[in-house]
């Protein structure tokens, strides 16, 4: 079982970031278009599980599958949609999971969500450093359960998100 633990901002999230991203766009070539850090650990002095989360859009989605190969050989495991249609999901690190990416076919909701929701807590410290308190607490109720964890989040994402993508139409 994977222990859900939330840690201090660590600077050495967005160099790892940058160096699997590079990994990626040599095993992918030019079926990824863009290659985004997203997550807590993208948002600079945010606490977070220490998991690295990737974006990763493709013209087609479809078109990924005959990547999984290459994914695999990098330490990836393919999961498939794992929950959210139209999207390819990919971990690695197995229990000490260390990256994930979740990709979707460029212009897809997903994305801009995604993206509208770190660029909020970017841009909003102090409901970023809230946001933090939650998980916090949210990691030690959950007895590393992955689903309740993320569900002692739910009301507090779903409402700051749409706040994001309000923010965004401005």
């Amino acid at each position: 079982m994977r222990t859900i633990a939330v840690v201090p901002y660590d600077e050495k999230w967005p160099e790892a970031f940058n160096a699997e991203s590079l990994l990626l766009q040599t095993l992918l070539g030019e079926v990824a278009k863009a290659i985004h850090h997203i997550g807590s650990t993208s948002v600079y002095g945010l606490s977070a599980k220490p998991v690295i989360d990737i974006l990763l859009e493709v013209a087609d989605i479809n078109e990924l599958a005959r990547c999984n190969a290459a994914m695999i050989s990098a330490g990836y495991v393919a999961c498939g949609e794992n929950g959210i249609s139209g999207r390819r999901y990919f971990i690695k690190g197995g229990e000490r999971r260390s990256h994930q990416v979740h990709a979707f076919a460029a212009g897809d909701e997903q994305i801009i969500r995604h993206l509208a929701f770190r660029d909020y807590l970017r841009e909003n410290r102090d409901i970023a450093a809230t946001y933090a308190e939650i998980k916090r607490e949210a990691a030690s109720l959950c007895n590393n359960d992955a689903q309740r964890y993320s569900a002692l989040k739910a009301n507090f994402i779903e409402h700051h998100l749409q706040l994001a993508l309000i923010d965004q139409k401005r």
